[in-house]
C-alpha cells in the first residue's frame, strides 16, 4: 500500500460489496477504525458509503449502521431497493448504487489526488479510467483471496493500485472487548447451602478452570 501523507484522499464504498468481501474473509469491519486508519495515511477529504435500503423495512439490520455512519464522519448515500420473488419463489432484493457512486466520484475528482474505491464490479472500470484521465490516482480495495475472487480482472488491471481487503483486516477489524474478570465464588459451608434448584443444579462446589 502506498499513500502520500499530503495527498487529498477520497473513499467511496459500495456497502454491499464491502460487507460481502469482509464476511467471506471471516471478519467484521469496524468503521471507526477504518476511518481512523485512512486519516493517518493522507488528508481525508470525503468518506462516502453507498447502500440500497428497502423503504418499508423498518427492521432492516442496515439501518442502525447507516444511522451511525451518518453521525460519525461518513457521507451516507442510500437508494430504494427493489424487492421481488424469483422463479424458485425465493424473496430477493436488488439495488444498484453504481450510478450514484460514479457521479460523486466524477464530481469530486478535481478536488482529489487519490480515489480509494471499495468495489469489485468490472462495470466500474470505465469510471476508474475517466478519473485517471483527470490526473487522479485510483486504488481499488477488494479481495482475490476468496473462491471465487470478488473483484473483476478488468477493474484490477485498470487501477493504479490494488489493495486486498485481507491486508487491511488487522487495522479495520472489529475487536471483541474482553469480559471483566469475575471474583472467584466463595462456597458456603455445606450445611448452609440450600437445596439445588434448576438454576443451580450442582449441590457441591464446582471448580471452573480460569
Amino acid at each position: 500500500m502506498h499513500f502520500d501523507p499530503q495527498e487529498r484522499l477520497g473513499l467511496f464504498m459500495d456497502g454491499a460489496h464491502l460487507y460481502g468481501a469482509s464476511r467471506n474473509l471471516g471478519f467484521d469491519v469496524d468503521y471507526k477504525n477504518l476511518l481512523g486508519f485512512f486519516r493517518r495515511q493522507a488528508r481525508l477529504v470525503r468518506t462516502a458509503y453507498y447502500t440500497a435500503l428497502l423503504e418499508n423495512d423498518e427492521y432492516s439490520p442496515l439501518r442502525p449502521l447507516v444511522d451511525w455512519l451518518g453521525y460519525n464522519g461518513y457521507c451516507v448515500v442510500t437508494k430504494p431497493a427493489r424487492e421481488f420473488t424469483d422463479a424458485a419463489g425465493r424473496r430477493r432484493v436488488r439495488g444498484n448504487i453504481h450510478i450514484e457512486l460514479a457521479v460523486d466520484v466524477m464530481t469530486l475528482a478535481p478536488r482529489l489526488d487519490h480515489v480509494l474505491l471499495f468495489a469489485g464490479d468490472g462495470d466500474l472500470r470505465r469510471l476508474v479510467e475517466a478519473v485517471q484521465q483527470q490526473g487522479v490516482r485510483v486504488s481499488v480495495v477488494s479481495t482475490i483471496r476468496t473462491q471465487p475472487a470478488m473483484v473483476s480482472d478488468e477493474l484490477r488491471r485498470q487501477a493504479d493500485q490494488f489493495i486486498d481487503l485481507a491486508d487491511l483486516a488487522p487495522d479495520i477489524t472489529r475487536r471483541q472487548t474482553d469480559p471483566r474478570p469475575r471474583p472467584a465464588a466463595v462456597p458456603r459451608p455445606a450445611e448452609a447451602r440450600p437445596r439445588a434448584t434448576p438454576a443451580e443444579p450442582f449441590r457441591d462446589p464446582v471448580e471452573v478452570p480460569e
